[in-house]
């Protein structure tokens, strides 16, 4: 029979030995707190879109956002005690990660689908004139050389400087490490608020048909993953500061470094795809 935790503390081992390689988690609140506060907020959507109730859905947030907090909170103490995070248990949460962001990646083909079905068959968009044309007559387009190219530009150099922060780590150059993770928090904060900026001059509307409903959805929801790297990122800098992440024990890293090469990507295909292959008449602000 496998041993206990709380047994070998009482034979003063701080670290639990069990007689496999696997992680068998503590009880935890935080399966059920989320899957009630996922709920409120679907339910809280639903009452502030047919009743004008808005405070179930605010509590749905913040026990989602708590949830998030908490549990990741306890996963972060998991990986700094000793014996728990075995090289299986790291593989595990490395296929977890990577089904993970192939789940994403068909979250984004639909968009991808969405928008090549009426480029390619443009006479599928309702009410468009004759000709048909993409993207419908009298939609003004952003010059993809603009701003478009120039957030294109910082969502590369951020790739860079996550490679050069996994360097660091892997040469146990902590400081290198947290400057280059520093500086890639900031890019990620730069694209962000230069797609904010490029949303307020946008010379068509959300409901101005289906090339912006299209262009907004593909574009904003890059732009919601954007800011989760971000944070993602955020937390590792934490993380670094404080010496969680070794040479040998820095998966944490890892799994925000994967996620934010998997955002630079479908921006470079939102880039060529939708700003400049997609580009119309260019609107001049």
């Amino acid at each position: 029979m496998a041993s206990t935790p709380s047994a070998d503390a009482a034979h003063g081992n701080g670290a639990p030995h069990y007689k496999h390689p696997y992680h068998l988690v503590d009880p935890s609140p935080w399966p059920l707190v989320g899957s009630f506060s996922g709920g409120a907020l679907v339910l809280g959507i639903v009452l502030w879109a047919h009743n004008g109730i808005h405070w179930v859905f605010g509590l749905g947030v913040l026990g989602v956002l708590a949830t998030m907090f908490f549990w990741w909170r306890d996963v972060v103490r998991e990986s700094r005690t000793p014996g728990l995070h075995t090289p299986v248990v790291q593989l595990g949460l490395r296929y977890g990660m990577t089904l993970f962001i192939a789940s994403e990646v068909m979250f984004f083909v639909a968009f991808f689908w969405a928008w090549f079905h009426f480029a390619l068959y443009p006479e599928h968009v309702s009410g468009s004139a004759v000709p048909h044309v993409w993207p419908p007559h009298g939609v003004m387009t952003f010059d993809p050389w603009g701003l478009p190219f120039l957030n294109t530009m910082i969502l590369l150099l951020s790739g860079t400087t996550v490679t050069w922060a996994h360097a660091a780590i892997l040469k146990n150059d902590r400081k290198a490490s947290i400057q280059a993770l520093t500086i890639t928090v900031a890019l990620g904060l730069m694209f962000t608020s230069l797609q904010a900026w490029e949303y307020s001059m946008a010379p068509f509307a959300f409901s101005g048909g289906v090339y912006p409903s299209v262009f907004f959805l593909a574009t904003g929801f890059h732009g919601f993953h954007v800011m989760v790297g971000t944070t993602f990122l955020l937390v590792c800098l934490f993380r670094a500061i404080k010496g969680h992440f070794t040479p040998e024990r820095h998966f944490g890293f890892e799994a925000a470094a994967w996620y934010w090469h998997f955002v630079d990507v479908v921006w470079l295909f939102l880039f060529v795809c939708i700003y400049w292959l997609g580009a119309g008449e260019i609107a001049h602000h």
